[in-house]
């Protein structure tokens, strides 16, 4: 950047002052939004009775490239860690209550990182979500291409734990 011309440089940085001014939160499932209202809360067809529980908009974009899901989305904005002070009222979680009460959901669908905070905040969520709804959690396993041999004891156990029949 120290070699561009100054008016590079402010354009840039006129750009980036724009982007975060007109740059929020949707007000459904908190996904970045430069409208009141997401794409996808917005796409009638998404509606489906399902909301896939994600920690923050990267892994939103993440489950999109699958094309697989067709559900809404619920950013939490982070997941709970007592460690680093962040409780579950500091987090999306009431919002997502509301939503699944009002909205009458099916099923919430877990997609949080596999770890302690992880863990912890899907367990924290099934808990408070089971008496109004069905929850699922995303399964944990094995890369496509990954060595057995290479794989730690705790990714060969969630591979287990997340096996399911094998159709002819």
């Amino acid at each position: 950047m120290l070699r561009q011309p100054p008016e590079q440089i402010q354009a840039f940085a006129e750009a980036l002052l724009q982007a975060r001014s007109q740059v929020g939160q949707c007000q459904e499932c908190f996904h970045l939004s430069a409208e009141p209202v997401c794409e996808i809360c917005a796409n009638a067809d998404r509606h489906n009775g399902q909301i896939c529980v994600v920690a923050d908009s990267r892994d939103l974009l993440a489950m999109e490239r699958t094309r697989e899901y067709k559900g809404t989305y619920h950013v939490l904005g982070g997941l709970i860690s007592p460690m680093d002070g962040i409780g579950p009222d500091l987090l999306q979680i009431r919002p997502l209550v509301g939503r699944v009460d009002r909205e009458g959901i099916q099923e919430v669908i877990l997609a949080l990182t596999p770890s302690v905070e992880g863990d912890t905040t899907s367990l924290y969520l099934a808990r408070l979500l089971r008496p109004f709804t069905e929850v699922s959690r995303i399964a944990y396993g094995l890369p496509v291409g990954s060595e057995l041999e290479y794989a730690d004891e705790v990714t060969l156990a969630r591979a287990l734990e997340g096996r399911r029949q094998v159709d002819p």
